[in-house]
Parts: C-alpha cells; structure tokens; sequence
C-alpha cells in the first residue's frame, strides 16, 4: 500500500483542458467570475460551474461573493507556483496551442505570474541580486543576505512586516520564457506592488501583461539594481 501525498488527484483536476484554461485565467491575479471564466475556456455557463465545484472542493481555486455575482481566484500561490511550472514544462516540450503573435513578446518582458513578475524582466532582476549578492543561494533555496535586507529597507520594502506572512519569503520559479530562475514568495509580491505603486508598471486588464514604458523601466531597473552592477 503506498502512503503520503496522492498528486494524481490535483494533477487530474488540472488535466483537463476547460480547468486547466480557467486556471490559467486566473494566474492573472485577478478575481474572475464564471461567466468570464466560461468564455476564457470555450465552455457553457453550466460547464463551467461544475469545472468551478471540482476546483473549489480540491483546494485549487476560492471564491468570493459580490452582489448577484461569484468571483473565482487562486486558492494559494502553490497553486500558481505548480500552474508556473508546468507553464515551463509545456513550452520546453512544445505543447503550445497557437504560434507565438506579438502579444507574445510582450509576455516575455513583463507578465505577472500570480502576484509577482515574470518574464524578462524579472529574470534580469533574480540574476543581478544573486550577483549582487542581495540573494544567496543555499542548496535549492535563495535567502536575502544581510546585504540585500539593508537595500531593500533603504528603497522602500518593508521587510519585518512581509516575514509577519504565512507563506515564504523568498522562493524561485523557473521562467516559461526565459528558462531561468526569477524570485517569488512575499518579496516577489511586494516588488511587483511597489512598482505598480510607483507608476513604473501597469498592469493590462484581464490579461497577465505588466506594461513598462522604456523610461520606466529603466527607473524600474535602477531601483532593483545592487550599486555596484551596472
């Protein structure tokens, strides 16, 4: 008999296509309802409540009520840490469903990967911190050095209250696009924040793209790089 974790479940949930669609609707970060959920997978308003039920009572996707209305989003950020991954494998592989277009390109600069940033972007920022050394790797896990906490107090993150969170505060995800590493966990979350605070970023509604004008992005990369990295 075998004994711990049973992946099959959750992995079933995600393999059919209608659940896998809505789900990766919602690695926007945004709240959806099911009635936009139906139409991001091409299903019937009653096919989708029923994808919705069995995603809810796995753990996979929540939901709020408003009004007459119900609004579906990523239950926890292992979900999109999970959806990311297999994002990487699926394009490693060459499982795509459409040949890239310029909306593409866009994605590969800038998209949010539930709540933190990916793509290019981030890629460059994950690997001038573990340059840097704002990040130090030990064994399969990134931690932020002494270093890096002073320089993230000075420019404006509030460390002691994201080490106040339940989940991590950092983690890495391998980038779909880039095939490399860029940071996730609390500090991720509150990188992409301060920049859509800041007006450097500007998130595409109903979409996983963060739009960064060249004039702000290059505010936004100054902001993250360590003093001595050009």
């Amino acid at each position: 008999m075998k004994y711990g974790p049973d992946v099959s479940l959750s992995a079933g949930l995600m393999g059919d296509p209608g659940r896998s669609y809505m789900v990766m609707a919602l690695m926007s970060g945004l709240s959806l309802s099911a009635a936009e959920l139906a139409r991001e997978a091409g299903v019937t308003p009653s096919t989708a409540t029923g994808h919705l039920k069995k995603l809810q009572a796995s753990g996979l996707v929540t939901s709020t009520k408003q009004g007459r209305h119900r609004y579906f989003r990523v239950a926890h950020p292992d979900v999109a840490d999970a959806v990311e991954a297999l994002i990487a494998i699926a394009t490693r592989v060459g499982h795509v469903r459409t040949r890239p277009g310029p909306e593409d390109d866009a994605m590969r600069s800038a998209r949010s990967c539930y709540d933190h940033l990916a793509g290019r972007l981030a890629v460059d920022l994950f690997t001038r911190w573990v340059a840097g050394r704002v990040l130090r790797w030990r064994g399969p896990l990134v931690h932020l050095t002494r270093k890096g906490r002073h320089l993230l107090t000075e420019r404006g993150i509030d460390l002691d209250a994201l080490e106040l969170k339940k989940r991590p505060l950092c983690r890495t995800c391998i980038d779909w696009s880039e095939r490399r590493h860029h940071l996730g966990g609390a500090l991720g979350a509150a990188i992409l924040t301060h920049a859509v605070e800041r007006g450097w970023a500007i998130r595409k509604p109903h979409t996983r793209r963060i739009s960064f004008g060249a004039l702000l992005e290059k505010r936004f990369v100054a902001w993250y790089s360590p003093p001595h990295v050009a």
